[in-house]
Formats: structure tokens, sequence, C-alpha cells
């Protein structure tokens, strides 16, 4: 059994870092409420791109954007986000989990697979696992632009214009609540059927007159809107990473708390016992001596 000064040192060891997980869980909780407040800010923005883009679709029906093409499917492309640092739970082995069961899918199917990672914890992951990976992002930070983060979603978009990709897959963690982040892969292009769909649009029967001609408008902001809809995956994927370390950090936290009163009722009983034994080594000297 330990003695009283390991204890001592045992018990210090864990306040200081309870003290380390408590002032990361205040930081976290402070960079996830900012984070919520860019993804809000990003939301009317993504809805308002696809409310334009569907009216744009729905007056020139008879042209098919690439974007809008299905193919079959030989090669698909993985855009997965992750976070550039640890501590966050299993945030980003869930997501993992999710997107080998879908990878091993299409290779059962003979589908080639390719990766484009955004996130440090992502390059790990495939240094490790092995796969193609053609472009990667890392230390985008809490609040990056979407030009930092362009490279391997434009890498993507070219390869699928050219031929190489039949099918993108934007995989990341959706915010859901300060205590749930789900895993998602949502497909990026071709648009899944029925995507640029707007109800409003066609129950109101609006018409209007473009400039310049609509073909060029689809061609030009499609890519805004498969720009908007990755950038928003990740202001998702910041909010839940700081979340889920919020969540680990108090775990660890009242972990610590746990482990101290343990520690401290051990010190206390090998005190007390302590204690007991000299007083009966004094008891017992002085009746030898009488």
């Amino acid at each position: 059994m330990a003695s009283l000064k390991e204890i001592r040192a045992k018990v210090v060891s864990i306040k200081s870092t309870q003290k380390i997980t408590r002032a990361m869980q205040m930081v976290a909780a402070s960079k996830m409420r900012r984070a919520q407040e860019r993804m809000d800010m990003g939301r009317p923005y993504a809805k308002n791109m696809h409310r334009v883009i569907s009216h744009l679709v729905q007056a020139q029906s008879d042209y098919k954007h690439p974007y809008m093409i299905s193919r079959p499917v030989n090669r698909v492309g993985f855009i997965v986000v992750t976070s550039d640092r640890g501590l966050a739970g299993g945030l980003n082995i869930n997501l993992f989990k999710s997107l080998l069961k879908s990878v091993k899918t299409y290779q059962e199917q003979s589908v080639e697979v390719e990766f484009a990672a955004i996130g440090s914890k992502g390059v790990s992951f495939f240094k490790n696992f092995g796969g193609n990976v053609t472009s990667v992002v890392t230390d985008y930070g809490d609040g990056p632009s979407y030009e930092h983060i362009s490279s391997p979603v434009q890498t993507m978009l070219d390869d699928y214009q050219n031929g190489k990709l039949d099918r993108i897959y934007l995989v990341y963690n959706r915010f859901i609540n300060a205590m749930t982040q789900k895993p998602s892969i949502t497909q990026l292009v071709p648009l899944p059927e029925g995507t640029l769909s707007d109800d409003e649009s066609i129950s109101h029967g609006w018409d209007y007159i473009y400039e310049p001609d609509t073909k060029t408008l689809i061609d030009s902001l499609m890519v805004r809107y498969i720009e908007s809809l990755v950038y928003q995956s990740v202001l998702e994927n910041i909010a839940s990473e700081q979340s889920a370390r919020m969540v680990a950090m108090k775990a660890a936290t009242d972990n610590a708390g746990n482990l101290i009163k343990e520690l401290q009722l051990v010190y206390n009983k090998l005190r007390q016992a302590a204690i007991t034994r000299e007083i009966s080594e004094i008891v017992g000297g002085a009746a030898a001596v009488s």
C-alpha cells in the first residue's frame, strides 16, 4: 500500500490536472458559443442560395448542369472534415467508423475510392489507414475563410468535371446540440434528385427576367452553392468539436474530483491507523514502565 507521502503527492498532481481540465472546459464552452454564432450566421446564406438555385433550375428546366447529371459509379471521392486538435472524446473516431462502413460498401462493389482531408486528425488517420489522398488542408483554426479550405474541394470538383470521379460525398460531424454530434455522410455531387425543388416558388408561380441568361447564372451559382454546403459543414464540425471537447473536459474534471475523494478517504484511513498505532505504542510503553 502507498505511503501517506505518496498519496499526498498523487492528490496534488490530480488537483493540478483538474485545474487544467476545468480551464479547458471553460475555454471550449466559450469557443462553442462563438462557433454556434458563426454557424447560425451562415445558414441564411446557404438557405437563400438554395432558393435562388432552385428557381433558376425550374426556370431553365431543359438545361442540366454537370453537377445535376448522374452517371454510372466507377470511382467515388470523399471530402472528410475533421478537427485539428484532439481531446474531443469520440468525435473523430465515430466519424471514421461511419466513413469506413461507407467505403467498405463501395469496395465490395469494386468501386475505387479517393479522399480529400480537411483537418489534422483526418490526415493522421489516412496515414495509418492508407487510401488515395489527393489533397489536404490543416490548421484551419476556429473561424476559417472558405479560401483556406477550398483546395481539397476544388480538387475533387475538378476531378468530377474531368470524369475522374463519378460521385463525391461530404463527411463531417453535424451539430445537433451541445451534448449531441452526429456523423453525417452527404452526397455532394451529383446533387440527389429533388434537392433543388422549391415548393414555395412553384406555389406562387413567380417568374423573373434574368440578366445574363439563366444558363450562365446556373453555371456560376451552382459552384457557389456547392461551396456554401462545404463551408457550412466545416462550421458545423467546428461547433461539434468544441461541444465534444467541453463535454469531455467536464467528464475529466468530474472523474478527477471523484479520484481525489477516493484518495482522500484512503489517506484519512492510513493517517488514522498510524495515529492509533502510535497511541497504542505509547500506552503499551507506559504500561510496561509502570
